[in-house]
């Protein structure tokens, strides 16, 4: 029994609740299904899964059947927009969401610091795993390697890397949500497109509806501006989420600052001089840590938290997804 950490050709990573992990080999006997009996989609990156088979002496296991229950940090509705896998319809906004792993750390930044190694504070970075300092939207287009569940996206995301009383932490998992969070049809990034939210250099605590901490719905306990100490590593465990802007400026792929050719919403409505609303990109970074005072960010304390994104979805698939966002109710004026 564990979460899934890793997904391969040949079976899956878990993670157990003691902190162990162990590889789980599947064949074409192997069955999948639902916590309910119904048949079920081989396991992504996040899910929670009970595997029976038969091991060897080492902590290997091939896989006879293994019962799927999901992600056990977010519900996982129907398919309710038409957009894919993990799409669905909250109080928030329709929406769909990927599960990325972790690719890798490394002192870089193709925004910040383009083309200069080692220039930046260290970065934990998911999605495209060959993201480094050179790299650009059209070299992320080249790469088909990703964490993430859909190879369409190509895209690089990353946030500032975790320490634990010095030692670095890395994510679990991580969840990228696109969500429809005005009341006007969204438009997808453009090829090109990037972005930076949240402040690196923050002396102060940072909007709770930009960057916040939390140990996740069933901890009880509601998200801070500083790292909670949460009830335990693993199902809850400490997160860090970072939401972007919704609303560009219609002409600018990015900005001087990579934050003024985009604005957030206000009660669902993109402002005059940012007129073009575009899905809400939220990254949430799940740690295997219980969090508390010892937490930093490598970007400097605890309230500096920021997350990068570089778009590189291949042509025309995140347009679709866009597509059927829009097709589902609008969100509410309230929305976050």
């Amino acid at each position: 029994r564990g979460l899934v950490t890793a997904v391969s050709a040949g079976g899956f990573t878990i993670q157990r609740g003691n902190g162990q992990t162990g590889q789980v080999g599947v064949t074409s006997s192997t069955t999948f299904t639902s916590p309910g009996g119904g048949a079920a989609a081989a396991p992504a990156v996040g899910d929670r899964v009970l595997v029976t088979g038969t091991s060897d002496c080492s902590r290997a296991v091939t896989a006879a059947s293994v019962v799927v229950a999901g992600d056990p940090t977010q519900p996982r509705p129907a398919d309710a927009t038409g957009t894919g896998p993990r799409a669905g319809q909250q109080p928030g906004g329709p929406f769909f969401r990927l599960t990325c792993a972790f690719s890798h750390v490394a002192m870089d930044d193709p925004i910040v610091f383009p083309g200069q190694t080692g220039k930046s504070h260290d970065h934990s970075f998911i999605g495209n795993r060959s993201t480094s300092a050179s790299s650009t939207n059209a070299s992320l287009l080249a790469s088909d390697g990703t964490t993430c569940d859909t190879r369409d996206d190509r895209s690089a995301y990353w946030l500032p890397t975790l320490s634990v009383n010095g030692a670095a932490v890395a994510p679990l998992v991580a969840h990228v949500y696109y969500r429809k969070a005005t009341a006007a049809p969204i438009t997808a990034f453009p090829a090109g497109f990037r972005m930076i939210a949240g402040d690196s250099h923050a002396t102060a605590a940072q909007p709770l509806s930009v960057v916040s901490w939390s140990c996740g719905h069933e901890a009880g306990i509601a998200p801070s501006t500083t790292p909670p100490t949460c009830p335990d590593a693993g199902r809850n465990g400490l997160r860090l989420r970072v939401a972007f802007p919704s609303c560009w400026d219609g002409t600018s792929f990015d900005s001087a600052d990579h934050k003024s050719h985009m604005a957030y919403p206000v009660n669902g409505v993109c402002p005059a001089d940012h007129p073009v609303a575009t899905p809400k990109l939220v990254v949430i970074y799940h740690y295997p840590t219980t969090g508390g005072s010892g937490v930093t960010l490598a970007s400097g304390g605890q309230l500096t938290g920021h997350a990068d994104f570089m778009n590189a979805w291949l042509p025309g698939t995140l347009e679709a997804r866009v597509a059927g966002l829009n097709q589902a109710p609008p969100a509410p004026a309230a929305a976050s």
